[in-house]
């Protein structure tokens, strides 16, 4: 019966307040997780292709240029 109560009778302002503001920190804290997590992962995609970039600058680099023999008059 005191069960069916609770549902009725609302409860104090500070239970709601203390309940609120758990949730809210929370809610807080897997925010700021999921965002660092996002950033993470764009650091690693990010050295990752940097890296991709430099080895194929350096493959470029060795290769035969053959505008330059247009160039040359």
């Amino acid at each position: 019966m005191s069960q069916e109560l609770s549902h009725i009778i609302p409860l104090p302002q500070a239970e709601v307040e203390d309940t609120f503001s758990a949730y809210q920190t929370t809610h807080q804290f897997y925010t700021e997780v999921q965002a660092r997590s996002e950033f993470q992962r764009y650091c690693d995609w990010y050295y990752t292709t940097a890296e991709h970039h430099r080895q194929d600058l350096k493959r470029m680099r060795g290769e035969l240029n053959i505008m330059q023999w247009f160039r040359r008059k």
